[in-house]
């Protein structure tokens, strides 16, 4: 079969764990070529392992994939011409193509017991040579394998693998890269369950759902040149393949849980937003043209290049990516932050689930108030923590240095002021402040910063006129009472203990 002109590129996770960071900017990087050739995105599951393969892992895959965005083109839930695009559901085709490599001698049954093989690879570590196949099932004659089978044993399928000459990888971003056949025994095709191998039924999926592109991580480049004598083996015409780097840990280990999160359902939970993971994920590994490191995904899109994408190691850097999430939350459509932001602030109890729409402007307030110091939704709930309680503690360190008598009467004075404000805004209110602190000769400082303090229980925060408005004069004036009475309270008990 002729593979088609149109670009068209795959994602084929295994349903055996969530979808790992590293393999979402896989799926990225395949999205970005497909959708700057206007080629097609393909979703393929690989589960051939049943004992691994989950279908809770499925649909946390399935999920992780559409909140960042990368939807496909063919694949579960879409169909598509070359279906089904699950490979348990096409062992048929795997059986087809394993049978025409046993007719043309091009592959063979191994009847070699687990024990057998074993004890071959023990002893060929004891000599010091690699521990390959070492073939004993080539050249079986017909009766032979009659008796092997009538001992019950079930065999796998093998590839005759060429034994001598190379097999060379012609990599879009490693170039070439040569692979000796004497390195490279006859590997399994199809297991002694009658399930196809990762290689084998990679390759025919490939071929029979006309991929013209295989981009993946470079730890399967050492698959690529089994996978290249299969392709010859069945006639078949091979893709053009991109193995991208490999993203380690700052210190440039494996990338592990112990670095933090690792999946993209962490970050979800973390309160990411996945612009800024599909942004960060975009230049683990790939350069695009020009400095800037904002991009939107049509940015992205228009630039990408598999020639841009480079060799060396991605350093995975998570304050990196949680300063962009930070941009994003700051710069980001308030009413959309803010949907975002209400699950966190629930989660926290600040908030009824469901939330009632007559307290979504002020919720809404909220978020766009604390956005700007945050980096995360979550952080969000906690920077909001106070808006939405009264049973906040003062701040030690504030304590210490703003509640002292001087503030209370300080405050009393500018509560009197509040109450008589006819218009109860931050620029009202920031007007009645700055002339009660000329009047008195004070510094602001002095006025404001334990106002902050009474009404938040907290040293920063947002703009203090904002804060107010946005609590209203009822609560600002209970809470500046309350402060008040914390005060001299405090401070006769103080007298008193001396």
């Amino acid at each position: 079969m002729q593979m088609s002109s149109e670009i068209r590129v795959r994602f084929a996770p295994s349903p055996t764990g969530s979808l790992h960071i590293g393999g979402a900017r896989t799926a990225l990087f395949n999205w970005l070529f497909a959708r700057h050739h206007g080629g097609k995105f393909i979703l393929r599951i690989d589960d051939t392992d049943p004992d691994r393969c989950r279908e809770e892992f499925y649909w946390q895959i399935l999920g992780a994939l559409k909140w960042l965005g990368l939807d496909w083109d063919e694949g579960p839930e879409k169909g598509g011409p070359f279906g089904p695009y699950f490979q348990s559901q096409r062992q048929g085709l795997y059986k087809e193509a394993v049978e025409k490599l046993l007719e043309e001698g091009k592959a063979y049954y191994c009847f070699c017991t687990p024990e057998e093989l074993e004890e071959k690879r023990k002893e060929a570590l004891a000599s010091g040579r690699p521990p390959m196949y070492d073939g004993r099932c080539r050249d079986l004659t017909p009766q032979e394998q009659e008796r092997l089978k009538r001992e019950g044993r079930q065999p796998v399928i093998r590839l005759r693998v060429p034994q001598e000459g190379v097999t060379v990888v012609e990599d879009i971003i490693r170039g070439e890269v040569v692979f000796e056949n004497s390195t490279l025994d006859d590997f399994v095709l199809v297991k002694s369950n009658g399930m196809a191998t990762y290689n084998f039924a990679t390759v025919v999926d490939d071929h029979l759902m006309e991929i013209s592109h295989i981009i993946r991580a470079e730890e399967h480049l050492s698959n690529t040149p089994k996978q290249i004598l299969i392709y010859r083996a069945l006639g078949y015409e091979v893709p053009a393949f991109a193995h991208v780097p490999m993203i380690l840990a700052p210190d440039r280990s494996k990338l592990s849980k112990r670095h933090g999160a690792t999946s993209v359902d962490e970050y979800r939970q973390a309160g990411y937003l996945p612009e800024a993971i599909v942004n960060y994920l975009a230049l683990l590994g790939w350069s695009p043209p020009g400095e800037e490191e904002i991009l939107t995904l049509e940015d992205m899109i228009r630039q990408f290049s598999l020639e841009r994408v480079g060799k060396a190691p991605a350093i995975y850097d998570i304050q990196k990516l949680t300063w962009m999430n930070g941009h994003y939350l700051r710069t980001g459509d308030l009413d959309r932050i803010t949907s975002l932001a209400i699950p966190f602030l629930q989660e926290r109890g600040l908030v009824p689930n469901p939330l009632p729409p007559e307290q979504y402007p002020y919720v809404k307030a909220v978020v766009g108030a604390v956005r700007d110091r945050v980096k995360t939704l979550r952080e969000v709930a906690e920077a909001g923590v106070y808006f939405f309680r009264e049973d906040f503690h003062y701040e030690e360190k504030g304590v210490k240095k703003y509640f002292n008598r001087e503030a209370a009467d300080l405050l009393e004075e500018a509560q009197k002021i509040l109450e008589q404000l006819p218009q109860f805004d931050a620029q009202a209110i920031e007007g009645a402040f700055r002339q009660l602190a000329e009047e008195k000769r004070i510094s602001t400082g002095k006025l404001f910063h334990p106002t902050r303090l009474a009404v938040t229980g907290r040293t920063v925060g947002p703009g203090l006129f904002d804060i107010l408005e946005i609590l209203g004069k009822e609560r600002v004036i209970s809470r500046m009472s309350r402060a008040i009475r914390w005060i001299r309270e405090k401070l006769q008990e103080e007298i008193s203990s001396q």
